[in-house]
């Protein structure tokens, strides 16, 4: 009997990174197939394809759009946005199509992307969203900027969605605390009903941050372009950085703009493409085709 080949095998995927975000690019645009978890849990698992996030696209639904972009994280979860992703996927697109701003449609809605230069891509990443019901938290607080969570010695988190849910706390020096323990703590408390990224944010000066970042569904990460997002909101709503600032995270630099007419948070950033594989079939050997 002859063996069913799963319908990635032999499909192009595009393994590239954004400020150090590792982020693999699929394109299924035209295929009649969408991505499941169990496959973004295999290519995460197979050999030099591991990511931070995926990002599958699929056609189009709307006019003037490019594509649709789904995000998986490394353990199959969805996210509704990655900055750092949809920077990649706009160079990829940009690169076929010359272009010079890209249209993406995501579960969270639309986001533009202007190309600043040939490896640099502006994404408006739209407005925060600061009520506790749109975070979410599982219940109302008095200040979503000001959360006490009471644990390993934090100060009280900043809370804010890009898109998805970020706790951010600011403190003097992010290296005595230790991340890795702290994460995934913090990632699954009962306040967080869709889970958290979980940041700690220690302020240079007004207009410049550095970063390190535990992101749900992937673990510590070199870079997370939504919590960078997330982290210049919180500053300016604690008067701790303006509006407009420069966040270093431990795979790069990311420029932040949260602009003050309509509310709207821009983030500025390089991509870089690592190289172009075909899917082994192997990857999918023990699973069934679909």
């Amino acid at each position: 009997m002859t063996e069913t080949l799963h319908r990635l095998a032999g499909r192009d995927i595009v393994k590239m990174n954004g400020a150090g975000n590792e982020i693999l690019v699929l394109d299924l645009r035209g295929a009649n197939y969408a991505l499941t978890p169990s496959d973004a849990r295999a290519l995460a698992a197979a050999p030099g394809l591991g990511y931070d996030q995926l990002m599958a696209l699929g056609d189009p639904q709307e006019p003037g759009e490019d594509a649709f972009m789904t995000i998986y994280n490394r353990d199959g979860s969805l996210s509704a946005s990655c900055g750092n992703g949809t920077r990649c996927v706009a160079h990829y697109l940009a690169e076929q199509t010359g272009a010079a701003t890209v249209r993406l449609a995501t579960s969270a809605g639309r986001l533009v992307v202007r190309r600043d230069g040939p490896l640099s891509f502006t994404v408006d990443m739209g407005r925060p969203r600061l009520d506790w019901r749109e975070i979410p938290l599982a219940h109302a607080v008095a200040d979503t900027g000001a959360v006490d969570l009471g644990l390993f010695g934090l100060p009280p988190a900043s809370c804010v969605s890009m898109g998805n849910p970020h706790a951010i706390f600011f403190v003097a020096e992010a290296e005595k605390f230790d991340l890795a323990t702290i994460g995934p703590v913090i990632e699954h408390h009962p306040l967080f009903p869709e889970r958290v990224n979980v940041s700690l944010a220690q302020v240079r000066s007004i207009d410049h941050a550095r970063l390190k970042v535990w992101e749900r569904g992937a673990g510590q990460t070199l870079a997370c372009g939504t919590a960078a997002c997330a982290t210049l909101v919180a500053g300016v709503r604690a008067g701790l950085l303006r509006r407009r600032a420069k966040i270093s995270l431990p795979g790069g630099d990311l420029v932040i703009h949260w602009r003050e007419g309509d509310n709207r948070v821009e983030m500025t950033g390089p991509v870089e493409l690592e190289f172009v594989a075909q899917i082994d079939p192997a990857i999918f050997s023990d699973r069934a085709a679909p």
